[in-house]
């Protein structure tokens, strides 16, 4: 149990090494060149670094502290350790890249969209190996058990005062070049936590569920589940099918009931977590 648990923190460490390594390179030799900035506490840190000319790094773990010591009530000591790394391991990264005074690009625009793509990869992999590099969460998650605003919209509003803030700093222009780089780092993230190989799952009503069923196996090559269902209406009781399919499977799926039952429901959603030798296969 400890061998394992000791391989996992070596793989988080690894891991979140890599991902602070890929987000500082985005900091230092894209954005902070360009006079754009990131949301969250790396947001003000940036502005805080070029205001009074200390090193980013000083800031990005001291203003993280406070969160860190709040985190460590609500998620535990392993979260509050990779974090605490995560955090000293950027600092110490931007450093290193500060000193190559290495600059990817001058073009703004160029800056914003692949500054942000780089940072949330980044990020994105550290938020994946359970740690953080951002109190801001932290925050909003505490504020939200005690005031009637989601945790997003408190995000949201922080990085709204934030790019306000970023505006008088730097100007108008690079602060809306800043939002436009948070919003594709946000997208990102997304992609690196759920996957670029989204799937849909199916939920098929009709009274005709086991032809559709083996349909269904036979030009799919997928098994199907059988759900106990009750019509709200009628109270008639019947089976309900569901099973998870790819992308481009969709139009196969519809054409296959609709042949067997043009009056039957098919509802789509979708998926971003799938695990399973059927369905990989």
């Amino acid at each position: 149990m400890k061998t394992s648990l000791l391989k996992l923190v070596l793989s988080r460490i690894i891991w979140i090494t890599i991902g602070t390594l890929i987000a500082a390179s985005a900091l230092e030799c894209v954005l902070i060149p360009n006079d754009v900035i990131d949301g969250g506490v790396v947001g003000i840190s940036i502005m805080a670094s070029y205001l009074t000319k200390y090193p980013l790094g000083i800031f990005l773990v001291l203003l993280n502290l406070p969160f860190i010591v709040m985190a460590f009530q609500k998620f535990g000591k392993m979260f509050v350790f990779l974090m605490l790394y995560g955090v000293i391991t950027l600092s110490l990264f931007s450093e290193l890249f500060l000193e190559t005074n290495y600059i990817f690009t001058n073009d703004t625009l160029l800056a914003s969209i692949f500054g942000g793509m780089i940072l949330g990869a980044g990020v994105g992999i550290v938020l994946k190996n359970n740690a953080s590099l951002d109190g801001t969460e932290i925050l909003a998650i505490k504020l939200a058990k005690k005031h009637p605003f989601s945790v997003g919209e408190i995000i949201m509003f922080f990085n709204v005062f934030i790019f306000t803030v970023a505006g008088f700093v730097y100007g108008a222009d690079k602060a809306m070049y800043s939002a436009i780089t948070y919003f594709i780092a946000y997208r990102v993230i997304d992609i690196v936590l759920q996957g670029l190989n989204e799937a849909k799952s199916v939920f098929v009503i009709s009274s005709k569920y086991e032809e559709i069923g083996k349909e269904i196996m036979k030009i799919l090559d997928k098994s199907v589940t059988y759900l106990n269902a009750e019509g709200g209406y009628s109270g008639a009781k019947s089976k309900m099918i569901y099973c998870v399919i790819t992308k481009i499977e969709i139009q196969k799926i519809k054409d296959a009931v609709n042949a067997i039952d043009p009056s039957a429901f098919i509802a789509i959603e979708n998926v971003h977590d799938v695990e399973g030798k059927r369905y990989k296969k």
